[in-house]
């Protein structure tokens, strides 16, 4: 469904992201693990469109989109749920995601099949997002991109800064997400051991370059912490080119 190919994005003189290349079939759960800093944020920002200083190609179901705006990507079927939710914090839940349906595709997600796969969402539906807590938040965020009714959803630091329990309740509602099939997902995860069990694939990235991927089931955890800080023979090969 999602196809990128050698993303080069630059802030300024800085290459942060640095011929990435992956790709993610529908229902698929791909999971991006790097250090603070390796290139993540700015790597889902071009591909949605909002980081424009990128060279590349992003390709959703066959249909070049690299010189798309964001909005119309979204009408394309890519949705993101950025790093720190970024919701109208005046407006209410209800509200927040009804703006999103009525800017998004027609499709399956509708308000009463959101609320089924996030059922946190009801008990606060006319609560302002800006009063709700940081798990409130975050699964707001999810529901509206489901309400775009997208193909591929990128979600970034899906887990940042939330309590053990919303964590646990936020994953509960993507493993629904993941079951239905209909979604592609990317998903940007710091615990290891998390991201490994709920995708099906993973990638590292360190210095803006992919430095491991494969198949969840089949990657140990000595292979994931060593390609997390450089420690891999290509990570060790590219510090000494840096050095």
């Amino acid at each position: 469904m999602l196809e990128v190919k050698n993303i080069q994005a630059q802030h300024g003189l800085l290459q942060a992201v640095r011929g990435v290349s992956f790709s993610v079939r529908k229902g698929e759960v791909l999971g991006v693990i790097g250090a603070n800093g390796a290139g993540k944020t700015t790597l889902f920002r071009a591909i949605t469109g909002v980081h424009t200083d990128m060279t590349g190609s992003v390709t959703l179901n066959g249909q070049d989109i690299s010189a798309v705006r964001p909005g119309k990507r979204v009408a394309a079927g890519l949705a993101m749920v950025p790093e720190g939710r970024r919701l109208f914090p005046d407006m209410s839940v209800r509200e927040n995601l009804q703006v999103a349906g009525e800017h998004g595709r027609r499709g399956d997600w509708t308000m009463e099949t959101v609320l089924d796969a996030l059922p946190a969402l009801k008990p606060i539906m006319r609560s302002l997002a800006g009063n709700l807590s940081g798990g409130q938040r975050q699964a707001v965020a999810i529901g509206r991109a489901l309400m775009t009714n997208p193909d591929v959803v990128i979600m970034d630091e899906v887990s940042l800064g939330l309590s053990p329990i919303a964590i646990e309740g936020l994953y509960e509602s993507l493993a629904q997400l993941k079951a239905s099939g209909k979604t592609g997902i990317v998903v940007v995860e710091q615990d290891l051991r998390r991201a490994l069990t709920f995708s099906d694939r993973v990638i590292c990235l360190l210095e803006g370059a992919i430095t491991l991927e494969g198949a969840s089931g089949e990657l140990t955890h000595d292979d994931i912490t060593s390609a997390y800080f450089g420690l891999s023979a290509k990570g060790e090969e590219r510090s000494a080119a840096h050095a």
